[in-house]
């Protein structure tokens, strides 16, 4: 099912069929997106509450949509221990991670009395959209909400769909609990995101939303973004592994397999300069794919966007690779340190033989939210960063306006823009009272 590819041709042929995967046509999505996200706006809870009891659950109302505290904590306390213990530490790692990422407020003081600086302050509240059903993933609560604790955000709000029996999922519970969310609503869909963007007489208005959903969530964060600011609209998940012949194809053909299992849009490749590894990696993929659960989807997944290309050297590994961009990226070489200096694009990385890209799904320390489909050539890992504002600070007195005060005037003229430059002529003039 895995396809070998050693010809420019078909490497040229796969890379187009890479690039448009995910481009579904969204426009008639787009449409009642719009509508429910205007109808939360202009109406809030009335519309809120009519699209939840249709979608959702019918006995959803102001007054029992909010978790309570001792929800939270019972969550926690009812899970298996070892699960507890394991959410607990990839909590611990997640938090030291992104500690080594806050940025301090500075200032830069001249003996002529300039100064400039830069303050960086956190935003006062922040949104974390959580999906439920089966894409319910407590790894993703703590990846999301972890670093905004670490910026300093005063409120973490958090919205997830209930089930049809109106409960939500032990374990997105549990790790709200452990990565400190402040209030969490049984809400769902785009009227989540409208409702977190605008405000409701019930949900909060928000700064930020971070967090994945369905087609409709990803289409209400674009409707939103400028009124508040998103995360991202993640496509596809995607590894792409870089190996030689010191790879051990079990452990390749496996790495694959975890990102092919997400979605049928899904995408795994191996770039390699061993023909021989390919060979038997495909003989491992068939045989550990007889064996999943998710065998529907790994098969649909492998058949269209999935394939082992072979390459004449690791220089033309890497360059293919940042080609790609790709959210996970594994190294799977022996010198790993040294192939690292040839990577300028992707999401995450990898190194050696005993770093599979699930180490930093669930445990590692460094964030799991990456850019997606070829975004990595300019965006980052979800951080710190993300969940500050930066204000830049200026300060001069006269003697330390005056050096370039001229250049200044010189300048706002030549754009005609007179008063600009008249209101630092009027500061150098020493007679102007």
């Amino acid at each position: 099912m895995l396809r070998i590819i050693d010809n420019q041709t078909a490497k040229q042929e796969f890379l187009d069929i890479l690039k448009v995967r995910g481009n579904m046509d969204t426009s008639n999505y787009a449409l009642a997106t719009k509508e429910i996200v205007e109808a939360v706006r202009t109406k809030g809870d009335a519309a809120l509450f009519e699209y939840t009891a249709k979608w959702d659950h019918p006995s959803i109302t102001p007054a029992n949509v909010r978790v309570t505290k001792e929800e939270m904590i019972a969550a926690f306390e009812g899970l298996d221990k070892d699960l507890q213990e394991a959410m607990l530490l990839s909590a611990k790692r997640i938090e030291a991670f992104h500690e080594k990422q806050k940025q301090n407020t500075w200032l830069d003081i001249k003996d002529n009395g300039e100064i400039l600086g830069q303050r960086v302050t956190p935003l006062e509240i922040a949104g974390v959209y959580v999906p439920g059903g089966k894409a319910a993933y407590p790894s993703s609560v703590l990846m999301n909400v972890i670093p905004a604790k670490v910026a300093g955000v005063k409120r973490i709000v958090m919205t997830t769909p209930a089930s049809k029996d109106g409960s939500l999922t032990q374990e997105v519970l549990a790790a709200a609990y452990i990565a400190g969310v402040d209030e969490v609503y049984k809400i769902g869909g785009a009227q989540a995101i409208a409702a977190l963007a605008y405000g409701t007489e019930t949900i909060p208005k928000v700064d930020k939303i971070v967090g994945p959903g369905n087609i409709y969530v990803a289409i209400a964060k674009r409707e939103v973004f400028g009124h508040v600011s998103i995360d991202s609209i993640a496509g596809p998940s995607e590894i792409l592994i870089v190996a030689d012949e010191t790879a051990n194809p079990t452990y390749v053909a496996a790495d694959l397999l975890s990102q092919a299992e997400h979605d049928e849009l899904a995408s795994a490749v191996l770039i390699t300069t061993s023909k021989a590894l390919a060979e038997k990696v495909v003989v491992k993929v068939n045989e550990f794919v007889a064996q999943m659960p998710r065998k529907a989807i790994l098969t649909e997944s492998l058949q269209h966007y999935c394939a082992a290309i072979i390459v004449s050297n690791i220089e033309e590994a890497c360059d293919l690779s940042n080609q790609i961009a790709p959210e996970h990226l594994e190294l799977a070489v022996g010198a790993p340190f040294e192939v690292l200096t040839k990577i300028t694009n992707a999401g995450a990385i990898f190194l050696g033989h005993y770093t599979p890209e699930p180490v930093g799904d669930y445990m590692a320390g460094p964030n799991h939210v990456l850019p997606t489909s070829g975004t990595a050539r300019f965006f980052s890992p979800l951080g710190v960063d993300d969940f500050v504002k930066k204000s830049s600070i200026l300060s001069f007195t006269r003697d330390a306006l005056l050096p370039i005060g001229e250049g200044i005037v010189k300048f706002a003229e030549s754009e005609r823009l007179f008063a600009h430059a008249l209101s630092v002529k009027v500061r150098m003039d020493e007679e102007v009272k």
